[in-house]
């Protein structure tokens, strides 16, 4: 990898700013100064020093994000605020992404990552990944309804969902309740009440897989995962 790129990576500033490292003979890579910013080097192997102090690398970011609503979850959009544009510069120098969708008014557990491998593995269709939601409904939830999730419903455009596990935690002229699903259509959770003639007043996502969200996180804040957690997700198998 070129240097250049390992120190941006790494939050030393943009392409622009390491040059100016590097000119200054700044940077060491095995105590030999480096001034080339297309020099390529191994980051797991050498040793590279800023101004003497050793530079500890890392390839991947992982991060636990309490979504907020209004925000949408993408990189970059002309017209709304994104869940990157609410990292810090430090972390958006490692191009992360947000792993799968919620919908902009929805809020909760969001996992934004650079590892592209990882986000396959947990958003692949074969691998069932259970996602767990809270939700107020607009209506009375029945028993009824969790048999018709249990044995999958039919959406707007035809589709039979896979079942989904439906859980009443409080009945009235609005419900609320818990509902687990194994894939991610769009909208999906606000369609299979909709396939049932009610409709989602809130929603927010409680977990992913392992991963469950950090209910000390406000909306909008977000921290790395801790190593247990990060563990989790990577021994995961679905």
């Amino acid at each position: 990898m070129r240097i250049d790129k390992v120190l941006s990576n790494l939050g030393y500033g943009s392409r622009k700013d390491v040059k100016k490292l590097l000119k200054d003979g700044a940077v060491k890579v095995n105590g030999v100064v480096v001034k080339d910013a297309k020099q390529h080097v191994d980051p797991e192997k050498d040793t590279l020093t800023l101004s003497g102090v050793e530079i500890q690398y890392r390839e991947f970011i992982y991060l636990m994000m309490n979504k907020p609503p209004g925000v949408i979850s993408a990189t970059e959009d002309n017209r709304d605020e994104t869940v990157i544009d609410l990292l810090e510069v430090d972390d958006q120098v490692f191009e992360p992404f947000p792993v799968g969708r919620l919908d902009k008014d929805t809020e909760g557990l969001l996992l934004i990552t650079n590892d592209g491998q990882l986000s396959h593995r947990l958003l692949s269709p074969k691998k069932h990944v259970p996602k767990t939601y809270f939700a107020v409904i607009d209506g009375e939830v029945t028993d009824e309804d969790i048999v018709l999730f249990k044995n999958g419903v039919t959406l707007d455009d035809g589709y039979e969902t896979k079942p989904g596990e439906l859980v009443i935690l409080k009945s009235g002229l609005t419900s609320d309740i818990e509902l687990t699903i194994t894939e991610g259509k769009f909208h999906q959770v606000k369609r299979m009440f909709q396939a049932v003639g009610k409709r989602v007043i809130y929603l927010k996502r409680l977990s992913m897989g392992p991963l469950e969200l950090d209910e000390t996180l406000e909306l909008g804040e977000y921290r790395e995962l801790t190593d247990e957690e990060l563990e989790m997700l990577m021994s995961y198998e679905g």
